[in-house]
């Protein structure tokens, strides 16, 4: 006799804001304990949530900001820092060197803002090595990766393109300022042109990203829309709309 199982899930579309965090003190040491009483009052809040540093209210010079100091207290807070907003250039700047890429939201309202109040090593593959002409024919040098990109690690492409021969796995991120190729399953967080480089692309033969992003304009995976997922894609910026087309 057939016998009929028990329905065990349900699978359904969401729609996810990220939070952002305006910093109105460049002190980690004055945020983050504030951030902890915080998390003393509200057991689990923003545990493990994605957020973007805002630094529009900032008015310190950029080299009074440590965000490496910062993105270490929010990782021990359990909170998971993953790019920033606003600020001036130079301040970008030093964010983007500590891993935090500079990020505007793709249309619609800001995220919503979080009221003031040890992360994994990043692997360093080989350094950029000069490379023959990318595909968009900038004359930029390549940084070749050959292995996976795992959860945790962090490859960023200082002044070059980006080329993933394999997979980029969740929780991963890699960075470039021009553009990124993935050879493989893109399934973590991809950054192009970092530097504000509006040109630049980027290239999965396997899309299913995390977080997307070209100079700045970022989509999570909720906004992805009528990106063909799973499929060879290529990603372009169109004025402040990011744009997905098939490859092939």
């Amino acid at each position: 006799m057939s016998q009929t199982l028990p329905e065990t899930f349900r699978l359904r579309a969401g729609n996810f804001n990220l939070l952002v965090l305006r910093l109105l003190d460049p002190r980690p040491e004055a945020v983050l304990p504030a951030l902890g009483d915080q998390f003393r009052r509200a057991p689990g809040f923003l545990r493990f949530a994605p957020i973007v540093i805002g630094l529009g209210d900032l008015e310190a010079a950029p080299e009074e900001v440590d965000f490496r100091a910062l993105i270490e207290g929010l990782h021990a807070l359990e909170i998971v820092p993953i790019g920033t907003s606003g600020g001036s250039a130079a301040m970008r700047k030093e964010a983007l060197a500590a891993g935090l890429p500079p990020l505007r939201a793709v249309g619609g309202k800001d995220a919503e803002e979080l009221p003031a109040a040890a992360p994994p090593p990043a692997a360093e593959p080989t350094e950029p090595a000069p490379a023959g002409p990318d595909f968009q024919g900038s004359g930029r040098s390549a940084m070749v990766v050959t292995e996976p990109v795992r959860s945790g690690q962090r490859i960023y492409a200082q002044g070059a393109d980006l080329i993933v021969t394999g997979t980029v796995n969740p929780g991963a991120e890699v960075i470039a300022d021009g553009n990124i190729h993935v050879y493989g399953a893109l399934r973590g967080r991809a950054v192009a042109g970092a530097q504000d480089d509006t040109e630049a692309r980027i290239f999965a033969l396997h899309f299913d990203p995390e977080l997307i992003a070209i100079a700045g304009f970022y989509a999570v995976r909720e906004q992805l829309g009528d990106a063909p997922i799973g499929r060879p894609t290529q990603v372009r910026l169109d004025g402040e709309e990011l744009r997905f087309a098939p490859l092939g």
